[in-house]
């Protein structure tokens, strides 16, 4: 049974209000997030809920106990699927190895999207030269007085002849 404990100790549950603590603690550490903070976040996500209940669920004895809701509004703010944030925490890195990674994902994303925002700006200068030849010299010139520096100018221009970031 589920509760029953064998002779080397606790069995694990694959899907329990334990894990769900577990990983809410774990997550709220890497992310940086004060129990206030996840909290609040909570709260904007639909579900009141506040410092203590976020202290009790993680370290409460007996722990807090867990509601759907509360688990759906979890999974939301931690942007974690339901099923995986009530599975065990993976082994791995340590909270800062952990902050780490967490930093580098978030850095990733932000990186693509200004690459997709260049892409764009990038884009619709080109089909506005092209609408407009002879607004180009004049368009290199704000680029180079803007960046301040001529390589890096010459490689957005370089992208704006080539009609866009990506190629």
């Amino acid at each position: 049974m589920a509760g029953d404990k064998p002779e080397g100790g606790e069995v694990p549950l694959l899907y329990s209000e334990g894990n769900v603590a577990a990983r809410v603690a774990l997550e709220r550490e890497v992310r940086g997030w004060s129990t206030t903070e996840l909290a609040e976040r909570v709260t904007r996500a639909g579900v009141k809920m506040n410092q203590t209940a976020v202290w009790r669920i993680e370290n409460g004895t007996p722990r807090r106990r867990i509601n759907l809701d509360e688990a759906l509004a979890f999974a939301c703010v931690l942007e974690f699927p339901l099923e995986e944030l009530m599975s065990p925490p993976l082994e791995g890195p340590d909270v800062n190895g952990r902050r780490l990674v967490q930093d580098a994902v978030d850095s990733f994303y932000e990186t693509r999207e200004a690459q997709d925002r260049l892409h764009r700006a990038v884009t619709a200068i080109a089909e506005h030269i092209q609408a407009h030849p002879t607004s180009s010299r004049a368009i290199h010139e704000q680029c180079r007085r803007l960046m301040g520096d001529e390589r890096d100018a010459r490689t957005l221009a370089e992208d704006i002849e080539g009609g866009g970031y990506y190629r």
